[in-house]
């Protein structure tokens, strides 16, 4: 058994789907399980659509474009054009009800955003029907996945396996389910967080014992560089789970940060394949890499990084001090990429969106606090760090050609990346730069 994951731009419209449809059809003999995204755009959509149904205006406007967009690709399709009433009625009542009490909680807003993947597994469903599969449209949560009522970033519970396994051992076919989304033990809709159908991808690929997950997307593969930065950016054939893992934490757009738990847990191989090139071989991650394998893979990079430094000379050794710093920031849910510390000061880097006005106000009970934000993080990724002393020597030796200020960085924690923090306007001259350095020459 196999799980074949589909994003965004593999189901975005119906030309996508068809290929879709004939990627699974010539994968039966693997008894595929199947695992979609909301189609490309329409989890922004719906995020938007909250947006004016709190503000009590424009909402029905942007609903209609909504549902006309959907049923337009059932028309095309050739699918049955009353398909996606009743997922469209149920939404125009939420909405309705946001717009009354212009109000939309966490709770309501992962009820809200589950839309684009309750949608769009239908269309796909309804579409391998008519190819002649028989397959069944299932939301996740009816398959099994329940997890803790951390909206917006919720984490399954630790019976999945057997949950998932009990419901999927009984349906017939092929079953496609639903990416990004589950429900609490209180029947309430929860989501695995921006970017989390990987995720669920590899929570049903553990728990069925699948041979491989594949990750169907619009792109070759894991690159060596964003191709967005780099133009010579290289397909990367086969990465280790540790290389992966820290690529996708680092910025690397191919996965969910949180794809590779579950496949490491029982050590299943992941593909990412490209949907519109479905004959090229993709990249495969797998637990270990031969020798020759091991060496430098690709330069990651994340903009909008926030870099906080506390200065704090009287605590900076007494005991507690790091563990009320961190509790802090734990307190407003701030998520910490990286930390260094000196003999006077801390200083740490959080992704935007964290609460920074209320992390200084705390802060600034007890130490001196410096925020710079616009700054971006960029990781040099692969095992071959571990036995290396020269990519260090490299890496610094073209920020010193590039005469970078750099403000933070890391190297030591696993030892399978060397990562350092510069200011953004400057991250596509290093990025760039290095690649050449390390991949080119």
């Amino acid at each position: 058994m196999i799980v074949l994951k589909f994003g965004g731009t593999s189901v975005g419209g119906p030309e996508p789907i068809r290929r879709l449809g004939e990627i699974v059809r010539a994968r039966l003999s693997q008894k595929p399980v199947v695992v979609v995204s909301a189609m490309s755009g329409v989890t922004n959509r719906l995020f938007r659509v909250a947006e004016f149904a709190v503000r009590g205006a424009g909402w029905k406007a942007e609903l209609d474009g909504l549902a006309e967009h959907h049923r337009a690709c059932s028309r095309d399709l050739s699918l049955d054009a009353n398909l996606l009433d009743p997922l469209f009625a149920e939404l125009e009542k939420l909405l309705q009800g946001i717009a009354l009490i212009r109000e939309c909680t966490p709770r309501t807003q992962d009820y809200l955003v589950s839309f684009g993947e309750r949608l769009s597994v239908r269309i796909v469903a309804a579409h391998l029907r008519r190819l002649g599969i028989d397959s069944t449209a299932l939301d996740a949560f009816e398959a099994g996945l329940i997890t803790n009522s951390n909206f917006g970033g919720a984490r399954p519970l630790p019976d999945v396996d057997q949950r998932i396994h009990g419901v999927l051992s009984q349906v017939g076919g092929v079953p496609v389910i639903t990416g990004y989304i589950a429900k609490d033990e209180a029947g309430n809709i929860t989501t695995l967080g921006r970017g989390g159908s990987d995720y669920s991808a590899s929570i049903f690929g553990a728990a069925l014992d699948a041979r491989e997950i594949q990750i169907w997307t619009d792109v070759d593969g894991v690159m060596t560089a964003d191709p967005r930065i780099v133009k010579g950016a290289r397909f990367i054939p086969r990465m280790s789970f540790a290389e992966a893992s820290e690529l996708a934490f680092y910025g690397a757009k191919v996965l969910h940060p949180a794809t590779m738990i579950p496949a490491v847990r029982k050590n299943i191989p992941i593909r990412v394949l490209n949907s519109f090139r479905p004959e090229f071989e993709g990249t495969t991650i797998v637990a270990s890499l031969a020798g020759a394998e091991r060496h430098v893979k690709s330069i990651a990079s994340k903009d909008k990084i926030t870099v906080v430094n506390i200065i704090a000379p009287p605590m900076i050794f007494q005991f507690g001090f790091l563990e009320r710093v961190a509790s802090i920031f734990a307190k407003h849910q701030a998520v910490i990429d990286m930390v260094a510390t000196s003999e006077v000061s801390l200083a740490m880097t959080v992704d935007p969106g964290a609460s920074l006005d209320r992390i200084r106000a705390e802060l600034k009970e007890f130490a001196e606090v410096d925020v710079k934000t616009d700054m971006s993080l960029v990781s040099v990724v692969g095992e071959e760090l571990k036995e290396r002393t020269d990519v260090p020597a490299l890496v610094f030796g073209v920020t010193s050609q590039l005469a970078l200020n750099i403000e933070l960085i890391s190297y030591g924690a696993t030892r399978n990346n060397l990562s350092f923090v510069v200011r953004q306007d400057r991250v596509r001259d290093v990025v760039t730069a290095l690649h050449s350095r390390l991949f080119e020459n």
